[in-house]
C-alpha cells in the first residue's frame, strides 16, 4: 500500500497545478486574497506547465513572442518558422522545490531542423524524476523502492504563411508513473496515468523605425496541452490536464550595432474547470453545486466552459462576480533582456499569480553567453512571499548548440 509523508505528497503534487506559496503560519492573508476563497484550479500532469528552459525561466516565464529560439517548441510552437539557424538542439535541468525534497529534478532536451525556407520540423523530450520513495504495507513492512517519473515527449511543425506571420502544430506522448503498480490503501491497483495532446501557436513580428534606429515588435498567442485527462486507477475519475492559453507582445529596439533591449509581457489561463462551491443538501444528505458548475464530461466543453464556470469573489453585500474571479485566475509575466554584440545577455523579469489560485509570485533574473554554434544560459528565482516559499533558490541551466553557419 501507499504510504508515507512523501508518496502523499507525490500523489497530491501531480493533481494540482500549483504548490501555494504560505508563511511561517501556513495561512496566506486575506488581504491577499481580496475577498476571494481559496480555490486553485486542480489539474494533473502539472510538470508540463513548468518552466523548462533558463533563457524564458530569467525573464519572468515569459515565452509568447520573445524572439524565436531553440526552445519555442514549449512557449509557442509557431515561432520556429521565423528562427535564423538551419538547426540546433538544447538541454536543460532544474533542480525543482529543493526547499522541500532534495532529489526532484526536471531535465529538457528539445532540436530543430529547418526543412526549407519556410518549414521547421521540430521535437522535444521531457523528463520529470520525483525522487526516490519507500512503499510500506499496512503493518509498516517496506515492500521496496521506486523513484517516481513523468515523462513527455513531442513533435512539431511550423510553417511561415507571410513574411510577417507563421504558425506551428505539435503532437505529444505523456507518461506519468507515479507508484510502480502499488496498491492503494482501498486495495486498488495503480497504474501509469497516460494522456495524449496537441499544441497550437501563432506568430507575428513587424519591423518598425524608432527616432534614428529600428526595432521591431511581435505578438503570439500558443494554446499548449489540449489533450485526454488521466487517472491512477481504473475507478478513479480522471483528471484535466493543465490546458493553457498564452498570450504575449515584444517591443525590441536596437540601440546601436552593439546593444540591443527587448520588453516582453505574457498572459496566461488555464482552460481547465474551475471546481464548483459545494453544499449538502438537507433533504437528501448529498453534496451539491451551491456557486459555479460542475465539470462537464467533455474536455473541450471544459475548455470553453473555463471562462465563466468560477464560483465568484464576494462582493461584501450576499452577491458574488463571476468575473472577478475569472481575472484572479489569469497569471501576468514581464521580462527584459540585454544583448552586448549578440553575444552577452542580462535577464530579469517578474512573475504575478493570485493569491487564491496559487499565489506564486517571484522576481527572476538570469544572464546568457552566446560563442559560435555554442550557448549557455542561467537563471534564478527569487519569491516575493519569502525564502520560506518551495519555489525559493530555483536554478535553471540550459546549454545550447546553434548550426546556423554549418552546411548541414
Amino acid at each position: 500500500m501507499i504510504k508515507g509523508l512523501r508518496a502523499g505528497m507525490i500523489i497530491w503534487m501531480t493533481s494540482i497545478l500549483i504548490l501555494p506559496s504560505v508563511d511561517l503560519s501556513g495561512q496566506i492573508s486575506s488581504g491577499q486574497l481580496g475577498g476571494a476563497e481559496l480555490n486553485a484550479i486542480q489539474t494533473s500532469l502539472p510538470f508540463l506547465t513548468i518552466a523548462p528552459d533558463s533563457r524564458a525561466g530569467a525573464m519572468g516565464d515569459v515565452g509568447a513572442a520573445t524572439t524565436p529560439d531553440v526552445n519555442s517548441q514549449h512557449w509557442n510552437i509557431g515561432k520556429y518558422a521565423f528562427i535564423d539557424s538551419k538547426g540546433g538542439f538544447a538541454i536543460s535541468y532544474t533542480p525543482w522545490l529543493r526547499n522541500l525534497i532534495p532529489d526532484i529534478n526536471l531535465a529538457y532536451l528539445t532540436g530543430f531542423y529547418r526543412v526549407d525556407d519556410q518549414q521547421v520540423i521540430s521535437t522535444s523530450l521531457r523528463y520529470f524524476s520525483l525522487g526516490n520513495i519507500v512503499f510500506t504495507n499496512i503493518n509498516g513492512d517496506v515492500m521496496g523502492e521506486y523513484n517516481p517519473n513523468e515523462f513527455a515527449i513531442d513533435a512539431g511543425y511550423s510553417r511561415m504563411f507571410t513574411e510577417n506571420f507563421s504558425g506551428g502544430i505539435a503532437f505529444r506522448f505523456i507518461r506519468s508513473d507515479l507508484t510502480s503498480g502499488q496498491q492503494t490503501s482501498d486495495g486498488q491497483d495503480t497504474r501509469p496515468g497516460i494522456s495524449f495532446a496537441s499544441d497550437l501557436g501563432f506568430y507575428y513580428h513587424r519591423d518598425i523605425d524608432v527616432g534614428s534606429s529600428d526595432g521591431e515588435w511581435a505578438a503570439g498567442a500558443s494554446l499548449t496541452n489540449m489533450g485526454t485527462p488521466v487517472s491512477y486507477t481504473v475507478d478513479a475519475e480522471k483528471t484535466p490536464i493543465p490546458t493553457n492559453l498564452r498570450l504575449g507582445g515584444r517591443f525590441s529596439y536596437n540601440i546601436d550595432d552593439y546593444n540591443t533591449v527587448s520588453f516582453h509581457a505574457d498572459m496566461n489561463k488555464l482552460l481547465v474547470p474551475t471546481p464548483p462551491k459545494m453544499t449538502t443538501d438537507t433533504a437528501t444528505g448529498e453534496l451539491v453545486v451551491l456557486r459555479g458548475k460542475e465539470a462537464p464530461g467533455s474536455t473541450v466543453l471544459g475548455m470553453f466552459q473555463s471562462f465563466y464556470d468560477a464560483p465568484g469573489v464576494d462582493r461584501g453585500d450576499g452577491t458574488y462576480s463571476v468575473l472577478a474571479e475569472e481575472f484572479h485566475e489569469i497569471a501576468y509575466s514581464i521580462g527584459a533582456e540585454y544583448w552586448y554584440r549578440n553575444q552577452f545577455a542580462i535577464r530579469a523579469g517578474y512573475f504575478h499569480e493570485h493569491a487564491s489560485k496559487g499565489n506564486r509570485k517571484y522576481f527572476t533574473a538570469g544572464v546568457g553567453l552566446k560563442l559560435n554554434v555554442f550557448s549557455l544560459d542561467f537563471s534564478y528565482l527569487v519569491p516575493t512571499n519569502g525564502q520560506n516559499s518551495p519555489l525559493a533558490n530555483t536554478l535553471r541551466f540550459t546549454l545550447g548548440f546553434d548550426f546556423a553557419d554549418l552546411n548541414l
